[in-house]
């Protein structure tokens, strides 16, 4: 699961040139080489206006623990998009927020905090596909994965982070609950590098 990835605030502005939002950096600081429950920069759609703001990567979950006792985590990958917990951001276009990254990391898997870095060849700044919600935190978000795809698949099988086209980034914003479930998908592997 995608537990880290950065964010370069230098071409943050470039996202004019191919998405048409004129997208300014937030008045809050944010992390540029963010892991859970660091503030990241988000876009979201407030009353009509394409925004940028800052927010606390992971979603606060309940959890029962070995013990039995309810425990807290942050769930900063989201897979099941029919769980009610999930349903209620993802069905509320309001709650749907576009998460800028430069390149993001999958763990290499059996080698400690070694990661592989993939990024998106022809996007300086591309986005996820994010949810956000208030919280006894304040504002949260996470970002829906999917199965990944033939780049991806031989370094962590798992599954890959939802990266969303940018003639999609409106729709997203805005569609109905279906069609963003369907905008799940693996972005092509041959518009990707990986580097170790």
């Amino acid at each position: 699961m995608c537990n880290h990835y950065r964010t370069d605030p230098d071409k943050i502005p470039s996202w004019r040139d191919y998405a048409g939002f004129d997208i300014r950096q937030p008045n809050a600081a944010f992390a540029t080489d963010v892991w859970p429950k660091k503030p990241g920069m988000i876009v979201r759609n407030d009353d009509g206006v394409i925004r940028s703001d800052v927010m606390s990567w992971g979603v606060p979950a309940h959890v029962k623990g070995k013990s039995g006792k309810l425990l807290e985590k942050r769930v900063t990958n989201v897979r099941n998009l029919s769980s009610p917990f999930w349903k209620s951001m993802l069905a509320n276009p309001p709650q749907r927020c576009l998460v800028p990254f430069s390149t993001f990391a999958e763990p290499r898997i059996g080698e400690g905090r070694d990661e592989w870095w993939f990024n998106v060849i022809d996007q300086p700044i591309a986005a996820f596909a994010g949810i956000w919600r208030q919280s006894d935190h304040g504002p949260v978000y996470a970002f829906l994965t999917c199965q990944p795809n033939a780049l991806v698949a031989p370094l962590h099988p798992k599954a890959m982070p939802v990266i969303v086209e940018p003639a999609d980034y409106q729709a997203w914003l805005s569609t109905d609950y279906d069609r963003a479930c369907a905008m799940a998908r693996a972005y092509p592997a041959a518009r990707m590098t990986v580097q170790g």
